[in-house]
């Protein structure tokens, strides 16, 4: 069973958006599957560098789109990709230092924590603010085509 189930409440009717938060959930979701086997911490540190480096390029393209809609939270919700680049930072760092014991038990509900929640605050009040715009995948699409 995933960590992170992927769900269409994910989804905020941006295809490059929606794209990228597929590849994070399924990349997360592999990591989870991964703690089940006892893998190397080499292994875990691949894993966590990956979403971190996907993670930081997502946020940038979140970020632009938000900037081209004008929206109204821009600030406060990268204020929250900040943090979370923080969490998971904290989280390569105690992996690293070998900081935890049991990864599946401890790691995966932190990730599932860390990412998820971010899903259903921030991402959540964005999908909200488009559909009060009436911003929709088609109109989105023709008002920013380079996104």
């Amino acid at each position: 069973m995933p960590l992170l189930p992927w769900s269409e409440r994910f989804k905020l009717g941006i295809p490059s958006v929606d794209h990228e938060h597929k590849e994070l959930v399924d990349l997360i979701n592999e990591l989870y599957d991964s703690l089940g086997h006892a893998p190397t911490k080499d292994a875990v540190m691949a894993f966590l560098e990956e979403i971190n480096a996907r993670i930081h390029a997502h946020f940038a393209l979140e970020e632009k789109v938000m900037r081209g809609m004008r929206y109204d939270e821009l600030d406060a919700h990268k204020h929250e990709h900040e943090d979370l680049l923080d969490g998971i930072h904290d989280i390569m760092d105690r992996t690293e230092a070998g900081g935890f014991v049991d990864l599946e038990a401890e790691l995966g509900p932190r990730l599932q924590a860390w990412f998820g929640n971010h899903f259903a605050t921030k991402d959540a009040r964005l999908h909200h603010f488009m559909e009060e715009q009436g911003i929709d995948e088609e109109s989105f699409a023709r008002q920013h085509p380079d996104a």
